[in-house]
């Protein structure tokens, strides 16, 4: 067992289910285990967190955006390269998306497996999650966090390893769902379904 750190690049860190599945992470870890959100002030302040503290792995957990990896963290990375770090944390990633199909993550996993390759890191484990915008609210998520001991586990065991999660159900009652999560939501903030339908968001 060592010590890991686990940061939060999701743009809305305080809020955001990453947070969450980050604090369900440092539960099942139950070794040391440090956490913190990535912004734009305190890169310097984790790189040197990262520095002094000797972590033999660091997690990063993240939302999917744009089939790709959020902005802030691709900032926190290119930091992150310049950065002389001696012993260097084996990566492993926690990430997230609204999509049923959990493929839908692999473009911005390949984005971490790179990054980690071309900077001298050594790859651990993935935890893929599909539908994770909607499991906190239904009786799945305890599938889900299942899921993320398991994840948890071969990071503190170092028996590094793939795992992947979304929703036990067909795709048509996925979407059927889901659909009714979002008109409600949209409802609440005052949009209806037909706006919410259309590509022309900037005219609104």
């Amino acid at each position: 067992m060592g010590k890991v750190i686990i940061l939060n690049g999701s743009p809305r860190a305080p809020k955001s289910n990453s947070k969450m599945y980050s604090e369900i992470f440092v539960k099942k870890f139950k070794d040391n285990c440090d956490y913190f959100n990535i912004n734009n002030r305190n890169h310097e302040q984790l790189i040197k967190t990262i520095k002094d503290n000797n972590y033999s792995d660091l997690v990063f957990a993240f939302p999917l955006y744009a089939d790709a990896v959020p902005v802030g963290l691709l900032k926190f990375l290119k930091e992150l390269e310049k950065a002389n770090i001696e012993n260097r944390p084996t990566i492993s990633i926690m990430i997230n998306c609204g999509f049923y199909e959990p493929k839908q993550n692999d473009i911005a996993i390949r984005i971490m497996k790179v990054f980690a390759k071309k900077t001298g890191y050594k790859y651990g484990s993935t935890l893929k999650i599909a539908s994770g915008e909607g499991t906190p609210s239904t009786f799945f998520k305890y599938f889900l966090f299942r899921k993320i001991k398991k994840f948890a586990i071969s990071i503190r065991n170092k028996k590094y390893q793939d795992f992947v999660y979304t929703m036990p159900i067909s795709r048509k009652l996925f979407l059927k769902a889901s659909t009714i999560y979002w008109t409600r939501y949209g409802k609440r903030n005052g949009i209806s379904k037909k706006e919410m339908s259309t590509m022309l968001i900037e005219d609104k």
